[in-house]
């Protein structure tokens, strides 16, 4: 096996639009459609109700599913097999809203399987690129019965008002826990590390390709699904200790997300060495020459993504001065 050059992923016809930051950041020649704001790297997961759209294939036209499924030890390793099954326990996307998304949350894993009889929730967290500002958390307790008729209402961007809002940086971090509420302004680029489902719980859609009284709500009715949302509010301070500042680290993001998964940020001057396992590389700067014991990629550039299987062992990066991230599944 070998680390794997991954094309783009675009999803078609997402509900909100964007997707031009993706390609100027990817250095593609290929135009983004104006609905394809996300990029899924390395995705084992698809669009929610949508067959195999969102799934990565390989370029020799294998699914990557499919071929972590056939071979899960020598993809993911054998310690993770014997605590996860053939199940990578990841989903990496750029991400590029060309508006500022809904108001929205994700349910726990405990909800999910309780209600969707599934085995992943939807914890998430958002690696800055592009500065600009985001939303995250009530600022305080909302009635679940006010919230189910704001929600019903329509009147969901009034909750806007009540949630926090936060100027980002690049090589900053959000952490989003399952079920708080929260929202992305328009031209915030970001890489998004996420459990691997595809389920959002809409509290407004007025703007968006999308009817969220019909779609908003995964198939439950608002009442059963806002149970997933919380409405606790929570101190500034609370909020702003899931937000990280720009840092080199094994895991950059809040020590809370490190359950669900880990992002590494590696700046590369001469020669890093990386420790094995299953990994999605993006890079965000420079030129870099990847080296595994048994193989060579050519120079990555910017905007480049990689997929490296646990077989490849440890892998060494080379350049004189480059950025890179490197997703990971919970150990």
């Amino acid at each position: 096996m070998a680390p794997i050059l991954l094309p783009p992923n675009y999803p078609p016809r997402r509900f909100y639009s964007g997707g031009a930051m993706i390609g100027a950041f990817r250095q593609t020649n290929t135009p983004v459609a104006s609905y394809e704001p996300e990029d899924w790297v390395a995705s084992t997961t698809c669009c929610r109700g949508q067959g195999n759209i969102g799934l990565t294939r390989l370029p020799n036209g294998t699914l990557l599913v499919d071929a972590v499924n056939s071979e899960p030890e020598k993809w993911l390793g054998p310690d993770h097999v014997a605590k996860y099954g053939p199940d990578t326990k990841l989903l990496v996307k750029l991400l590029d809203p060309g508006q500022r998304l809904p108001v929205h949350a994700h349910p726990h894993v405990d909800w999910a399987s309780r209600h969707l009889q599934r085995k992943h929730g939807k914890a998430e967290a958002w690696y800055i690129l592009m500065p600009g500002s985001v939303w995250l958390g009530l600022i305080e307790d909302i009635d679940p019965k006010e919230l189910l008729q704001i929600v019903q209402e329509k009147r969901g961007v009034e909750l806007l008002d009540r949630m926090h809002k936060i100027d980002v940086e690049p090589h900053q971090t959000v952490y989003v826990p399952p079920g708080v509420l929260h929202a992305i302004n328009y031209s915030v680029l970001l890489v998004e590390v996420q459990e691997p489902e595809d389920m959002s719980i809409l509290c407004e859609w007025d703007g968006y390709k999308i009817d969220g009284s019909k779609d908003g709500h995964l198939g439950l009715g608002f009442e059963t699904a806002l149970t997933a949302v919380e409405t606790r509010g929570r101190t500034r301070e609370e909020v702003m200790a899931l937000v990280t500042d720009a840092k080199v680290a094994e895991s950059v993001f809040a020590e809370e997300s490190q359950s669900y998964f880990h992002l590494e940020r590696v700046v590369v001057n001469g020669q890093s060495r990386c420790r094995r396992g299953f990994a999605i590389l993006v890079v965000l700067m420079g030129l870099v020459r990847l080296k595994t014991e048994s193989s060579e990629l050519s120079i990555l550039k910017k905007g480049s993504t990689v997929v490296i299987p646990y077989e490849d062992g440890e892998f060494i990066l080379e350049s004189e001065n480059a950025n890179v991230v490197i997703a990971r599944p919970p150990q």
